[in-house]
């Protein structure tokens, strides 16, 4: 019994799930300013907790066959979590998700129900799509910032410059992980831009969707949308970005993005510390 339950616990990836939960409340700190209240907090981190472990129950069930050459001491393919015991677990939490979404208002009801959406598609069929997934992984992303609005009835002009740059950010990097997998992704047939336009290319494109960040990251400053603190944060994060974007397209490598990747991610972070420390 303790097996099963550990295995359905690793089913539906915690860490992920909290990561999601974590990024509506941080939308409703923005949104409120820092003036949290528990209901929305509460009612907003279990919808999206909920989703996330969700689809990932899904997709670990609807990639079963893969899992068992690839990953076969994951949950399902090692035994431990029977396929219809993961089908189960999938439906209940995205039920719980979704009353919890319908428990806030009507706009956090239908974001639920598109994230659900996006979510199963990307795991279907958006995994070999390339660009077309990026921005569906990127949507993703971004929505739980906006759920977070919604949800705290305050959504603003500050988020949704937020909501877009972590779009934006995000697919940079979606991109750059496609030159790091661009051997196994032509080997699988995943039209990723390094896969069918090369990785040269292809890191000129992640570097404009970084270029739009830090673009679009001015827009708050200058409209006094936030407080003085966010300038010199948020400056950090798009020398950063601007620092790594050069060393990309200077050297497309696999070694190279492998590391940009991981880096691209620590200063998304320190966007995301930005943001929070501007709006309260």
């Amino acid at each position: 019994m303790i097996r099963k339950i550990v295995g359905l616990i690793k089913l539906i990836r915690p860490i992920n799930c909290f990561m999601m939960g974590l990024a509506v409340i941080i939308g409703e700190a923005i949104a409120s300013k820092g003036l949290l209240t528990l209901k929305p907090s509460f009612l907003g981190f279990l919808t999206a907790f909920s989703l996330t472990a969700g689809t990932m129950a899904f997709n670990d069930y609807y990639d079963l066959e893969i899992d068992l050459i690839n990953e076969p001491n994951r949950p399902i393919p090692s035994g431990v979590v029977k396929p219809k015991e993961a089908l189960a677990c999938a439906f209940t939490c995205v039920l719980i998700g979704i009353l919890t979404s319908i428990m806030l208002n009507l706009i956090t009801f239908i974001i639920a129900l598109t994230s659900l959406f996006l979510m199963v598609y990307y795991n279907v069929k958006g995994k070999k799509t390339g660009l077309l997934g990026n921005f569906i992984v990127s949507s993703c992303v971004a929505l739980p910032f906006i759920y977070g609005g919604y949800a705290m009835n305050k959504m603003n002009l500050t988020l949704w410059i937020f909501a877009l740059m972590a779009f934006l950010a995000n697919t940079g990097r979606e991109i750059v992980k496609g030159i790091v997998d661009v051997k196994g992704d032509k080997i699988k047939g995943v039209k990723t831009l390094a896969a069918t336009i090369g990785s040269f290319k292809a890191s000129i494109i992640a570097a404009s969707f970084f270029s739009a960040a830090i673009a679009l990251s001015i827009i708050p400053a200058a409209l006094k949308l936030v407080s003085i603190i966010y300038v010199p944060i948020v400056a950090f994060s798009n020398l950063g970005f601007a620092y790594l974007s050069f060393k990309l397209i200077k050297n497309p490598s696999i070694e190279k993005a492998k590391l940009i990747k991981n880096k691209i991610l620590l200063f998304m972070l320190i966007g995301l510390i930005a943001f929070i420390a501007g709006s309260l």
